[in-house]
């Protein structure tokens, strides 16, 4: 399903809208959404808030304001988050924890993104010195990002859910891709959201909407959040428009995820059998393959630049290492593709 001859592997945020989502922008309900007016955004976060089992939602421009709207709300300033030390919000979300909500974040080792129950003992901090931040909350991520789509099962989560009840503190989830770990799982994902006191996830990643991400806690939570989304600059006016996408997404999108999954570890095997390629197909569980290109034989860089002359497009992911996403817009020819050209690139 190529688009322009295209095979586009960079990510699954590069989706396009399916027509059933255009068809639904074009005819939606608007109103204010800053004024609480716009029905088609008010069906939409209770809809979201529905599918994670929680109080209340709010619809976010990103996944990034999402994350940063949930610990600025719960997270006081000159306290400290712990965190994963790989994860999105600690690498790739602009320092936030810091230049917005102004607390520390605390980031802690993992096995592939599971922080240590003992870990999170030994990093809690309160009221030892005047000079050390009380620990105020903990984030975790599933899927994770950066150890290819790997998830954190219900019992994980629970055992952390505990631990963060027992101290005290909020437990945020940045649950981008939720729907992913739910599937994999094969549970709902009302059952990995429940243990967290907030959650975020992407409409706009596996789901295909064009914009948007959700935000869903307590009503009280979300009625804080729904503030400081506005001095964010996330207060959209009639963005029912891109809501309506949204409710597709959510209503159509998510048991198609399973397709993804599988082509992902079709194309992780494929390309394990190539000489240069370093990568364990057994750790992919969802729709990220993360792989090593042997520098003795060509460069990341110069890996991609062959890759994107052949019409096979990627993303570099740390030195040496190279990601590949699957989505609603790559079909198996796509995957046959990619690893026919890999083959190539890697014997040349």
């Amino acid at each position: 399903m190529s688009y322009k001859g295209i095979s586009d592997f960079r990510s699954d945020t590069v989706t396009r809208p399916t027509e059933k989502m255009r068809e639904a922008m074009y005819k939606a309900e608007v109103g204010d959404d800053v004024l609480g007016d716009d029905p088609t955004v008010i069906r939409l976060e209770e809809l979201a808030a529905e599918k994670l089992g929680k109080e209340s939602a709010l619809f976010v421009p990103s996944g990034t304001m999402g994350n940063t709207i949930a610990i600025k709300v719960a997270i006081p300033q000159g306290t400290e988050v712990l965190l994963e030390e790989k994860s999105h919000i600690y690498n790739f979300e602009c320092g936030n924890i810091s230049r917005i909500v102004g607390a520390l974040p605390r980031p802690i080792k993992s096995s592939r993104g599971k922080i240590p129950l003992e870990s999170l003992e030994f990093n809690f901090h309160r009221g030892e010195r005047a000079h050390i931040p009380d620990t105020a909350g903990i984030t975790l991520e599933d899927t994770h990002n950066y150890w290819g789509g790997a998830v954190l099962e219900p019992e994980y989560l629970a055992q952390v859910s505990k631990f963060a009840k027992k101290k005290g503190i909020h437990f945020h989830l940045d649950g981008a891709r939720i729907f992913n770990a739910a599937i994999a799982l094969s549970v709902d994902a009302k059952e990995l959201a429940k243990h967290a006191d907030s959650v975020m996830f992407c409409l706009s990643k596996g789901l295909g909407a064009p914009i948007g991400s959700m935000l869903a806690g307590t009503k009280e939570f979300i009625e804080s959040a729904r503030l400081v989304r506005k001095f964010l600059g996330g207060g959209m006016r009639q963005a029912g428009v891109i809501a309506a996408a949204g409710i597709v997404a959510i209503q159509e999108m998510i048991d198609r995820l399973g397709d993804d999954h599988i082509r992902a570890k079709k194309l992780a095997l494929g390309i394990s059998e190539i000489e240069g390629i370093i990568i364990d197909p057994q750790e992919v569980q969802t729709d990220i393959v993360i792989f090593e290109v042997d520098p003795e034989k060509l460069s990341v860089e110069e890996f991609l630049e062959e890759l994107g002359k052949r019409g096979v497009l990627a993303l570099s992911f740390g030195p040496g290492r190279v990601r590949m996403v699957t989505h609603k817009d790559i079909d198996d020819k796509d995957v046959e593709r990619a690893i026919k050209t890999v083959k190539e690139v890697m014997k040349q």
